[in-house]
């Protein structure tokens, strides 16, 4: 039996009509949709591409959030296990994931699991939450020369990211607002900030000055910072 073909599928960061025409195809095509599950009960993915998969056999995915490496190895390993039955089964299967597969995407641990045991597997581009959040704010990322330097807010040390000379994207701050807001108060770079909290989702917030962002906001939460010609 020919085996099936497993594609890592970026749906957009949450407006449902940022999914590309290849995305839908495939979605359409494919025989199982694999849907991340962090447990938590909401399934942002899902909800994204709902209207494409009516009728399909969902394959649910445990991927916690937790930063244990040895129980995270073990459900990457789980989930490729019950990925590559499928595809033994002949069956093809799209595994969704928010934005695109290549940053920061939690797939990328499974893609690379599956395709190391021979399996085809194919990554499918989608639009990113830092291109919407630009766009919703209406500013472009880089301009001319300018460099982007895209940083995880979660980093242990991002003080070189600070004094890089390029514009700076941190990605999820929900939990790291305070510290982040602070230590860019402390690099004379907070006026040039703006985020955008649930871009294209349901409770969507833009603020165009980091600063009036609240503590509580949201994991989902997009930190642009046009470092241009700072007075540092």
């Amino acid at each position: 039996m020919t085996k099936g073909k497993l594609y890592g599928l970026g749906v957009g960061p949450g407006d449902r009509e940022l999914i590309t025409l290849k995305a839908a195809r495939i979605l359409r095509e494919a025989d199982i949709i694999a849907v991340p599950d962090k447990g938590s009960g909401e399934k942002t993915a899902l909800n994204i591409v709902r209207e494409h998969v009516e009728g399909k056999e969902l394959l649910f995915c445990p991927t916690p959030m937790v930063r244990d490496e040895a129980v995270l190895e073990r459900c990457f390993e789980e989930i490729a296990d019950r990925l590559c039955e499928k595809l033994d089964e002949g069956r093809t299967v799209a595994f969704i994931t928010l934005g695109d597969p290549t940053v920061y995407s939690t797939y990328m641990y499974i893609h690379s699991r599956v395709s190391g045991r021979g399996y085809e597997a194919e990554l499918v581009p989608g639009v990113t939450s830092f291109c919407a959040a630009a766009a919703r704010l209406g500013k472009p990322l880089c301009e001319k020369s300018e460099r982007l330097l895209i940083v995880p807010a979660s980093h242990k040390d991002i003080s070189d990211c600070l004094e890089a000379d390029a514009n700076l994207v941190f990605m999820k701050a929900g939990r790291e607002i305070g510290a982040l807001r602070e230590r860019l108060a402390e690099s004379g770079l907070l006026s040039r900030a703006s985020m955008v909290e649930n871009c294209g989702m349901d409770g969507e917030k833009v603020y165009e000055r980091f600063a009036d962002a609240p503590e509580g906001s949201g994991y989902f939460s997009v930190v642009i910072v046009k470092n241009g010609d700072s007075d540092r």
